[in-house]
């Protein structure tokens, strides 16, 4: 047996038709074999809540090992605080697959989840935001009202939604858009430069949930700046990731959602587009999870082969065929927070090295965890762990003083602007937007 691996880990596909999968006694086993094993390791202490709670829990246990805890209570309190962001699988385990321990931590934290969605047991709450279609439907059709009754600034509203539906009072929520992203006309009407070097180029913008919905920035900045180099770029957005829903443990409403965009983008693909994501946690959605959940459809296969991060796409196109001119300098230094589902594509620094691009540009990285952990930051009870949590990552911003502050993830950086706020400093930020946000900034668009 060897002691640890420096090999690249490797996963596999999720499990989860098999009715073994949701055996309760079996799922308790599993738990206990990797926890135990990460009690004798503990390298993973610092990531997130999750390991803190499980060490806690054994030092205080009357045994001091494993069989001190109660698996139906104390496991629960583990499971509960992951967040699903892959570091641990990623970054520091070194039992994860091909070791023959095979240690997927998220992956088991699914599991129980999905357990917990079988036996009826994920809350209300946790169910009806994981629709953000029906949502953002409904909310861009009365965004005044919506915006105005999920503003921090509101107190009676958010103080009713903190006792009805237990969203934190004080964290911030997303806006909703007036006109959803892909029924904006003004962007379709705007010319492709055929004379940038990357003409010839077709990209399918799948527009996420929340550019779709929310925030139209990220989307909005990214077709401005493909069709400024020369790529044919159309809006696309047939329904969510289904990150939400996996997020409850809801693998067949996953499985629902990744048939449906796969479909609609594979006659995109056949006829020549790429497609190109605007935010991480869809891009990690699409290219990995997705194959894992179906790893026999030949539709979500061959999107995972055609999909790309939009910081990995500006890239791609900047080694290939080089980026159209234009850009000037921002006139400052720039911090990027790279979040968890950005480094678990395995891409490397992409959106350090798509804003190193910009002429002058010095760029500072972060790459701890922010906290938020999609919606469950959100929550009264993890709020105050998720501004904790972040607080390493929104030091070591404020830490490098930058004129511009900039986050891959659309629910980071506005998170880290609050623990910003928290933590006090000379340059907190109006805003912390995303990467390509800057650079479409820097071509003045």
């Amino acid at each position: 047996m060897r002691e640890g691996s420096l090999e690249a880990p490797t996963r596999h596909p999720i499990d989860w038709e098999n009715p073994d999968y949701y055996d309760e006694a079996k799922l308790e086993a599993e738990l206990t074999r990797v926890f135990d094993i990460c009690h004798g390791c503990r390298r993973c202490f610092n990531l997130c809540d999750s390991f803190p709670i499980l060490f806690d829990l054994i030092d205080e246990s009357e045994s001091g090992e494993i069989d001190g805890l109660d698996p139906k209570t104390d496991y629960r309190k583990v499971v509960d605080a992951c967040t699903l962001c892959d570091m641990c699988f990623m970054t520091k385990c070194p039992y994860v697959p091909p070791h023959e321990w095979a240690l997927d931590v998220p992956h088991l934290m699914l599991r129980a989840r999905a357990v917990e969605h079988r036996k009826g047991e994920t809350r209300f709450a946790d169910t009806e935001l994981a629709k953000t279609d029906r949502n953002g439907k409904l909310a861009s059709f009365l965004s005044p009202l919506a915006n105005w009754a999920t503003d921090t600034g509101n107190g009676l509203t958010r103080t009713l939604m903190e006792k009805t539906i237990g969203v934190n009072r004080e964290a911030w929520l997303p806006p909703f858009a007036d006109t959803p992203l892909d029924r904006r006309g003004d962007l379709d009407r705007i010319d492709v430069d055929a004379a940038a070097p990357a003409a010839g180029r077709k990209v399918a913008l799948y527009a996420t949930c929340f550019s779709n919905w929310n925030m139209p920035g990220p989307g909005e900045a990214a077709v401005k700046v493909l069709k400024a180099n020369g790529v044919d770029t159309r809006i696309v957005y047939p329904g969510c990731c289904g990150m939400p829903k996996l997020e409850n443990g809801d693998l067949a409403a996953v499985a629902e959602q990744a048939h449906t965009v796969a479909a609609a983008f594979a006659p995109l693909i056949d006829d020549g587009f790429d497609v190109v994501a605007v935010t991480p946690s869809c891009a990690l959605m699409l290219k990995f999870e997705w194959p894992l959940i179906l790893p026999d459809d030949p539709l979500v296969k061959k999107l995972a082969e055609a999909t790309f991060d939009i910081t990995e796409y500006v890239v791609d196109i900047a080694k290939k065929e080089g980026l159209a001119p234009g850009m000037q300098p921002l006139g400052g230094d720039v911090a990027i927070h790279l979040p968890c589902h950005s480094r678990a594509q395995n891409m490397g620094q992409k959106g350090a090295e798509m804003l190193r691009l910009i002429p002058e540009a010095k760029v500072g990285v972060v790459e701890r965890c922010s906290g938020h952990g999609g919606k469950w930051g959100i929550f009264r009870e993890n709020f105050a762990t998720a501004l904790k949590v972040g607080k390493p990552a929104g030091r070591a911003m404020l830490k490098t003083n930058a004129a511009f502050m900039v986050s891959e993830c659309p629910l980071a950086g506005p998170h880290l602007r609050q623990v910003m706020e928290r933590e006090g400093g000379e340059r907190i930020p109006e805003q912390v937007p995303h990467p390509i946000e800057l650079l479409a900034k820097a071509y003045g668009l």
